[in-house]
């Protein structure tokens, strides 16, 4: 995974907060700042599984429950450079909404006025949940004409979007902000150490097991009868795009805003499932079952961000094709005995 080029020195520097550091995204975000010597600060809830080994490899200050956040940052006033929040409640199936506001919002909105009174940037995760079923587009406009009309389909993404919202309406009166706050509207993202995510893993890991053991792909069928059966379409993008990102806006602090954070290239499950196979030099069979009827409703048969503001602000590197990223995912992760980043 390709980290940034002449990164600058941050070892002398203050402490790097990320939320969520043990996660999928948030661990390759502190990878990557490990990489470039910051003194890391991880937040997250462990437990009793294997998300432990998202971080092993790191070298890290602090590691620091969620329950004591507000406690460390009370302590360490000053010494804080930004604050990386992607800790959250991400699964589009949990239906306990009181737990997914605490989590999502309430703390974002904490985390959000300790930077802007003490003058800490700060970037967190947003999501291409936030965009429902697509029906406005796919535009990372955050006026709030353009931030009412999107309609997300579930607790999750309406938690995102209410977030947003309250930036952008804080950003509108011109009340106090940090001073660099940039929001990422994650689309379909892929890539080492999201193993601990169960059912919420992407369609790329799920389906390396039965490419390894010769076995068919197995995809939903399609219940909307303008896609095929593996025609419906998602913006996938590779975890190295989304951490370069981000560490693109620490390196350029007088950037702001909300933004995508995709491809700007739709894909189909039916291209992804050849990707994994053709990685492992393998031909596909791929059968296609039923979709559960619990999710049909709220399924998103096409996704695709648009990235001309992100590229506007100054962004040049060019986005990991699917092929080349889901080669680099299965060769160099997931088909070794250590597929931890």
């Amino acid at each position: 995974m390709n980290e940034s080029q002449n990164a600058p020195d941050l070892s002398n520097r203050g402490l790097y907060l990320v939320t969520g550091a043990a996660g999928f995204i948030g661990s390759n975000i502190a990878a990557a700042l490990d990489a470039r010597g910051a003194r890391v600060v991880v937040c997250d809830c462990l437990r009793s599984g294997e998300k432990w080994r998202n971080i092993s490899k790191r070298e890290i200050s602090s590691i620091i429950h969620p329950d004591d956040l507000e406690d460390f940052l009370h302590g360490h006033e000053g010494a804080v450079e930004a604050i990386i929040h992607m800790g959250a409640i991400s699964s589009t199936t949990q239906t306990d909404v009181d737990l997914i506001i605490e989590t999502n919002y309430r703390l974002s909105i904490m985390l959000w006025d300790w930077c802007a009174h003490r003058n800490v940037p700060f970037l967190y995760a947003s999501s291409a949940a936030t965009y429902g079923d697509g029906a406005q587009g796919f535009d990372d406009d955050f006026s709030l004409d353009s931030l009412a009309r999107l309609k997300p389909l579930n607790a999750y993404g309406w938690s995102k979007h209410l977030f947003d919202r309250r930036v952008a309406r804080t950003v509108a009166r011109s009340d106090l902000t940090p001073p660099q706050w940039a929001g990422f509207k994650f689309f379909n993202v892929y890539g080492p150490n999201e193993y601990h995510k169960d059912s919420m893993q992407s369609v790329v890991a799920k389906l390396y097991p039965a490419a390894v053991a010769g076995e068919k792909a197995m995809l939903f069928q399609s219940h909307n009868p303008e896609y095929e059966d593996g025609g419906q379409l998602r913006d996938f993008i590779w975890v190295g795009d989304c951490v370069d990102i981000v560490m693109w806006f620490l390196d350029h602090n007088s950037v702001s805003g909300i933004f995508n954070c995709g491809t700007g290239q739709a894909r189909s499950f039916k291209d992804l499932a050849r990707a994994v196979y053709t990685a492992l030099e393998r031909n596909v069979d791929i059968e296609y079952k039923p979709m559960p009827e619990n999710i049909r409703e709220k399924y998103q048969y096409f996704t695709q961000a648009n990235m001309s503001r992100l590229i506007d602000a100054g962004y040049d590197k060019p986005m990991t094709s699917l092929e080349d990223g889901i080669s680099q995912y299965v060769c160099d992760y997931l088909h070794t005995d250590d597929p931890y980043r």
